[in-house]
């Protein structure tokens, strides 16, 4: 084991930078955040269980409003969804970005209106078109040719769909070689590079029950420069001018997705939204003016900047092993509830909670219960040298891709969501039982 020596000390600012505003320490080791301590949450709920700061969510919902006051600004229900999520969204006055059927009737259901939805995908499957068509969503973004064709026929010769095209402008940027959408070596969008995108929208303006609306893009995840998005709104706004020149088209929006960095461990670069709305719009007016173009509605579609850093995932210790000079720490969930660190190489900055511990810290990997070796929600983490089972971690940065992208590996049943809000919790979506997994199995 490698052992950090110096002594536990009072928590200090920088550690918990990454954590939600509302995160106190009333007691040495024992953090509360909206009031709640977390020790609590994890003895009335169990664990592997996730914790949302209300009030975190709501404030960065304004902190996108504030930035960008004559935006649109749409939630990326991708990044985590259930029925809250989608209040308060509608209550702060954001629209939402969904990617299924299954998104959208659960948004539409919870009363979100439907024409502040926007439906994407790159392979939408004929039931998604449907639910959009019969739920009146307000756009759909066309991401392949073939869709043009679906879609018209989907909506009859008497209807009428607004829609977007998802182009790509030949950009990379993001966090990680998997989730870098902004090139022409990936699945989604129409290249402007290859000229495809430019066929599609003829298409379109052939299609009068279509009515194109703007053009999306999304460049990936995880992106902390700014200047990526400045070379979107050139290029795009390039495209927009030639369609100008072809076909006298005007397009009022322009959506340029999201993929907003957070910061996952303490020390780690942020995206910097103010400057980014800032340089944003300078770009846009100034692409606008030199191709003559008036400004188009400026769309933008946050998802973990807004719920990520909101959210605390906690586990319990189950075992402590060690193996030569490494230590593993295994706890009670693992890929099966947050699947990023094996995809994508995630980092984050586990503590222990709960109680207080004068130990020297040690460098541990902290790993899950499930059958793979690539089980690891932390690696090179910093914990107390004597943690031991039973023990409590905290994961902060934990409310985006990880119930949304949970699996039922080993069926062992995904984690409930409480909400907490002024020294009281709540839950949104409860465990998934034994007898939520059996009942699906129908067969003998």
């Amino acid at each position: 084991m490698t052992t950090v020596h110096e002594p536990t000390a009072p928590t200090t600012t920088a550690e918990l930078s990454v954590w939600p505003a509302s995160t106190t320490e009333p007691l040495r080791g024992d953090i509360s955040v909206g009031g709640v301590p977390l020790a609590e949450i994890a003895d009335r709920f169990g664990t592997p269980v996730y914790v949302l700061d209300e009030a975190e969510i709501r404030d960065r919902c304004r902190t996108y409003r504030d930035a960008f006051p004559d935006a649109e600004i749409l939630y990326a229900a991708k990044a985590f969804l259930c029925r809250a999520m989608a209040h308060w969204m509608d209550e702060e006055g954001l629209g939402l970005d969904v990617c299924s059927a299954g998104e959208l009737e659960l948004a539409v259901t919870t009363g979100f209106p439907p024409d502040r939805i926007v439906l994407h995908g790159n392979a939408k499957s004929p039931r998604d078109l449907d639910a959009a068509l019969r739920l009146n969503v307000g756009r759909i973004v066309i991401d392949s040719s073939s869709e043009i064709a679906r879609l018209a026929a989907a909506v009859g010769p008497d209807g009428h769909q607004k829609v977007m095209v998802r182009v790509v402008p030949g950009i990379s940027a993001g966090g990680h070689e998997k989730i870098r959408t902004g090139t022409d070596d990936q699945k989604f969008g129409l290249s402007i590079a290859d000229g495809y995108a430019q066929h599609a929208i003829a298409r379109i303006l052939d299609q009068r029950q279509l009515e194109l609306t703007g053009l999306h893009c999304h460049l990936g995840s995880q992106i902390t420069s700014v200047k990526p998005y400045l070379v979107a709104v050139r290029r795009l706004v390039g495209l927009m001018a030639r369609l100008y020149e072809q076909h006298g088209l005007l397009l009022p929006e322009l959506d340029l997705g999201g993929g907003h960095g957070v910061a996952y461990r303490p020390g780690e670069r942020a995206l910097d939204l103010t400057s980014l709305a800032r340089k944003v719009r300078a770009e846009l007016a100034d692409a606008c003016a030199t191709a003559g173009l008036p400004v188009p509605r400026l769309i933008v579609e946050p998802g973990r900047a807004i719920v990520g850093p909101a959210g605390i995932a906690l586990y319990r210790v189950l075992a402590v092993k060690h193996a030569g000079t490494h230590v593993f720490v295994a706890v009670d969930g693992g890929m099966g509830d947050n699947p990023r660190p094996a995809l994508y190489g995630v980092r984050y900055a586990p503590r222990l909670i709960g109680r207080h511990s004068t130990a020297d810290r040690a460098r541990v990997t902290v790993v899950g219960r499930h059958c793979e070796a690539g089980d690891v929600l932390a690696a090179d983490a910093e914990l107390p040298a004597d943690v031991r089972p039973g023990d409590l971690l905290a994961v902060p940065v934990a409310g985006a891709y990880h119930l949304s992208m949970a699996s039922g590996y080993n069926l062992v049943g995904r984690p409930p969501v409480a909400a907490v809000r002024d020294g009281r919790a709540r839950l949104l979506v409860r465990r998934e039982s034994l007898e939520d997994i059996c009942t699906r199995d129908v067969g003998l």
